[in-house]
């Protein structure tokens, strides 16, 4: 059996704890698309981890962790993490990269630092990891697969092709270096033989499984409104976020997928730019910063704040319609226990207008949020494990979030261990 499990918002929804928990009983956990451009929290007994390209299965004995061919694969940030979470005492894992994945080359990385450097306060608010002119070159079929690091005739002749297209950008639209082919081509055999051990054909692996059964988890990256055509285009991502792109980034057959999990968090937060309309400032947003996630709300892979404000229905519902979500899991539930009263917003004033359908984007920076009021709980509910045994005011909370995005809530997470979750049934 395939599960997905994938971001409602923007990202930064707890999805490595869900993915984290789930994989007790997997037996394949899969990233299908992203990069280091992002991060998945993950508490347990080694400690606390910060995962960027590994699957978020990895603490498990049993699981093998697939990078497959829809990741943006940037071969020394993968291995640095690999011998980042070994030398802290977890067991090595079981790691399969796909023979068809694209990889990360070190000039995307500086043409994605020089782009947002030549838009200055009209940047993306990237994070400078190469994704944008990876998955370009991608589409542009002039990116390398992991395969063409294995035959230096390619190896050689695409550098030379591809270096010529770049140093024009480098010289007369950054001003920057240019590149040097030979320096380029010895880097990329350095990295050839890291990622070595690692390499297989990942399509087979997974057929393979599907014929046997096995159960697998596939792990999206960031979450729906960052997703390159359904997102807040163009302050999204350069994937695709969503489930269903789990089939093509992971290779295998659409109907295997049957459960989609959408993780949203309790509160609404998000690092990056682009429209957030239920965003709040100073004080009100800073306390809720402080308190939010584990350590408060920094990104995982910037560090930088996280914009935060109250849970978003307009949003969420789209996010959820987008993924195709059978279940969500709400999460990061305990942190509101200091509120008298929770805010929701249930609708958007467009030119006048309410509306409770998400819009596009130009329209989605006239939007103002319509806000419900809803009472708070006023204590500290983690621990708790028995969804009746929260405080009414919690429940209320849940079940009025559940009714608004028109999709059952079958898990509460609240706390950030693997074991703080509450399996809840459903009203809706």
């Amino acid at each position: 059996m395939v599960k997905a499990i994938v971001g409602a918002n923007w990202g930064d929804e707890g999805k490595g704890k869900v993915t984290d928990m789930l994989a007790e009983e997997a037996d394949i956990v899969v990233r299908y698309q992203g990069g280091s451009n992002a991060g998945h929290t993950i508490i347990n007994e080694y400690g606390k981890f910060a995962l960027h390209l590994l699957p978020s299965g990895v603490f498990y004995n049993h699981t093998t962790s697939v990078i497959a061919n829809g990741v943006a694969l940037d071969i020394p940030a993968l291995i640095s993490e690999i011998e980042s979470i070994t030398s802290k005492g977890v067991p090595r894992p079981k790691i399969l990269v796909s023979d068809r994945a694209n990889i990360v080359m070190p000039y995307h990385i500086l043409l994605d630092r020089y782009e947002e450097e030549r838009l200055g306060k009209n940047s993306f608010g990237s994070t400078k990891s190469g994704m944008a002119p990876c998955y370009s070159d991608r589409y542009a079929k002039i990116g390398f697969q992991v395969n063409e690091l294995f035959d230096d005739e390619t190896l050689k002749a695409k550098l030379h092709n591809v270096v010529r297209q770049k140093n024009v950008l480098m010289e007369h639209l950054y001003h920057k270096p240019l590149l040097d082919e030979e320096e380029l081509y010895k880097e990329m055999v350095r990295q050839r033989e890291m990622i070595r051990p690692y390499v297989a054909n990942v399509t087979a692996f997974l057929h393979n499984a599907l014929k046997e059964g096995k159960n697998i988890l596939l792990e999206g990256q960031l979450g729906a409104l960052r997703d390159v055509d359904l997102g807040i285009y163009p302050m999204v991502t350069s994937s695709s976020t969503l489930a269903g792109f789990g089939a093509s980034g992971a290779g295998i057959p659409p109907y295997e997928i049957k459960k989609i999990y959408a993780v949203s968090k309790a509160y609404s937060s998000c690092v990056g730019a682009g429209p957030f309309v239920s965003e709040l400032f100073g004080d009100e947003a800073e306390e809720l910063r402080k308190r939010g996630g584990d350590g408060g709300e920094y990104g995982a892979k910037t560090g930088r704040p996280r914009r935060v404000g109250w849970y978003d229905t307009v949003a969420t519902r789209y996010g959820c319609m987008a993924q195709g979500a059978t279940d969500v899991v709400l999460s990061v539930l305990d942190p509101l226990g200091y509120l008298d009263e929770i805010k929701v917003c249930t609708g958007y004033e467009i030119d006048g207008v309410i509306t409770k359908d998400f819009p596009h984007t130009t329209d989605l920076y006239k939007a103002k949020p319509v806000l419900t009021t809803l009472k708070g709980w006023k204590c500290d509910i983690k621990g708790i494990r028995d969804f009746d045994k929260l405080p009414k005011e919690a429940q209320d909370y849940v079940d009025f979030i559940e009714k608004e995005i028109g999709v059952p809530i079958t898990m509460v997470s609240n706390g950030p261990a693997r074991e703080d979750i509450i399996i809840r049934k459903p009203k809706i």
